[in-house]
């Protein structure tokens, strides 16, 4: 029965502590939002963080190149839209390294890193896994629509890496923890 106990204790101070640290902001503004697969799910996470009066400019196709320290946190808006690469005129491919190289900008220049995946299950698929697999372990701080997560992806990356993960039950629940997050 003790073993039980302490189990329960631990397991409680675990899930405290990681609850206490994603919800003490680390994440400095302005901030940089863009896509990571090109689905519409970049107006969402904007519209959030207008409402969090979190500083930030929008750009659904920065380059490492046009990253600068002007911003202090990326913003990630992960969701995979065939239709939007499309659209945009790029390959999933191209995405992906596009992704890659703006992670990699992002940490030589010591920003943050966000990921945000607010299409939920919809927006989920071999597609946006692809996304989601490359975004996931390489953020400071995760936040999905729980539905969005039911197979258990998120907190699959999430846990193995240690990243904090925030889940809601809806979009517009996504914007509290997304402007808590900013200092």
């Amino acid at each position: 029965m003790r073993r039980i106990i302490l189990s329960l204790c631990i397991a409680f101070a675990a899930a405290a502590a990681l609850s206490a640290q994603a919800s003490a902001p680390f994440a400095e503004k302005p901030a940089l939002l863009t896509s990571v697969g090109q689905s519409a799910d970049i107006e969402m996470v904007k519209v959030l963080l207008n409402r969090g009066k979190v500083n930030h400019t929008a750009d659904p196709l920065v380059t490492a190149a046009k990253l600068s320290s002007d911003a202090k946190t990326l913003v990630l808006a992960v969701g995979g839209s065939s239709k939007g690469l499309g659209a945009a005129g790029i390959s999933t491919e191209a995405e992906i390294e596009r992704a890659k190289a703006l992670i990699k900008r992002a940490r030589e220049l010591g920003m943050k890193i966000i990921a945000v995946h607010v299409g939920g299950e919809a927006r989920r698929g071999t597609l946006s896994d692809a996304f989601i697999s490359l975004c996931v372990p390489a953020s400071d701080y995760v936040i999905v629509v729980e539905d969005g997560d039911k197979d258990g992806l998120f907190t699959k990356l999430a846990g193995q890496a240690k990243i904090p993960i925030v889940k809601v039950d809806k979009i517009t629940s996504a914007g509290a923890p997304l402007a808590a997050a900013f200092k």
